[in-house]
């Protein structure tokens, strides 16, 4: 054999090991959120049970908002985070007591389920939505 073609099969078998190592990462998280925990449920089981309890709470210009909010999630992801955000402000707003979505329970749910690390993306989009966010630094 060649010595290019030991050298393309040494480097398609690091590539192969690459891809198995990152699609097993994924799982894994996918697998740690499915494990109860001390109260018998797990985080994906809690997400349910907050979109079931208040899927009639949204009105069409909250599902817009939170659509619009979503968009610089890349599109590959933002089924999976818009689900999540929205079991987030579920739960503020059972919290809260709240028979509605309101705007400022959406705001408030979205920045506590958002990453730290998104918060600047964050902070940009509400600008351009023109909405302050004097009222919700403490959840920054």
């Amino acid at each position: 054999m060649s010595l290019f073609i030991e050298y393309l099969i040494i480097l398609w078998g690091f590539l192969l090991i690459g891809l198995m190592g990152i699609g097993g990462f994924f799982m894994f998280r996918k697998f740690l959120k499915k494990l109860p925990k001390e109260d018998g449920k797990s985080n994906m089981d809690w997400e349910e049970y907050y979109m079931d309890k208040t899927r009639h709470m949204w009105g069409k210009k909250e599902k817009a908002l939170l659509e619009e909010l979503v968009t610089p999630v890349p599109e590959l992801f933002r089924d999976i985070a818009r689900h999540k955000i929205a079991s987030k402000i579920g739960e503020v707003a059972l919290r809260k007591n709240r028979k509605k979505i309101t705007e400022d329970v959406l705001i408030e749910g979205y920045i506590v389920a958002t990453p730290k690390r998104d918060h600047k993306f964050l902070r940009k989009k509400l600008a351009e939505k023109n909405i302050d966010v004097t009222p919700y630094e403490p959840y920054f």
